[in-house]
């Protein structure tokens, strides 16, 4: 098998897509049973398998030696199964740290005022998807869900003073986007004006 190894991950490295596809073939048994073993969960198993190769594949230029394929691939295996478990470590915690919600007393006579929440938020969201991804990311968890910087840099693994520029940046945008945003009463446009955490 190492020969076969070298000789595949030789044609891979070249950027030959059938070879690459003869070592998913012999080794994608072994990375998926690995990663199940390692979570106890068959179907992110099953994605954690297809990331795995992603990612040798996208580092295929690596010089590897015959016997060292496998043990390379379990290498990838075993970062992504940590990645996989930060994210959901960072996704409970976030979880825990969210306020809880009460059901509304009076659902009815709150009709006309979700509507026009629900329209000052298409309006809210289609000004804010003019933002660059991060930026949007930033104003979501301190603007509207009035995480703390230091909450909002935990849940997307920045520092925190990544988090005050980008939502700095975010509400100057808005604000050039639309001088009004954010200064009518009630509903979500009053986002620009959440308390600073």
């Amino acid at each position: 098998m190492e020969s076969w190894d070298a000789s595949l991950w030789a044609r891979s490295r070249a950027g030959d897509a059938d070879a690459f596809g003869m070592l998913f073939e012999l080794h994608a048994k072994a990375i998926y049973n690995y990663c199940f073993r390692r979570i106890g969960d068959w179907t992110a198993a099953e994605d954690m398998l297809s990331i795995v190769f992603l990612e040798a594949w996208r580092r295929r230029e690596k010089e590897l030696s015959a016997d060292k394929v496998l043990p390379w691939l379990y290498g990838i295996a075993t970062n992504v199964v940590r990645n996989q478990r930060r994210s959901e470590r960072r996704f409970a915690g976030a979880l825990r740290r969210m306020p809880e919600t009460q059901p509304e007393a009076n659902f009815a006579e709150r009709s006309d005022e979700r509507l026009d929440d629900e329209r000052q938020m298409r309006r809210a969201l289609a000004l804010l998807s003019q933002s660059p991804r991060h930026e949007q990311e930033v104003f979501v968890l301190c603007a509207w869900m009035e995480l703390s910087y230091e909450d909002a840099a935990f849940a997307l693994g920045l520092p925190v003073g990544t988090v005050r520029s980008r939502l700095s940046r975010a509400r100057r945008r808005l604000r050039e986007l639309d001088p009004g945003f954010g200064h009518e009463q009630g509903g979500t446009a009053t986002v620009l004006e959440a308390p600073e955490p």
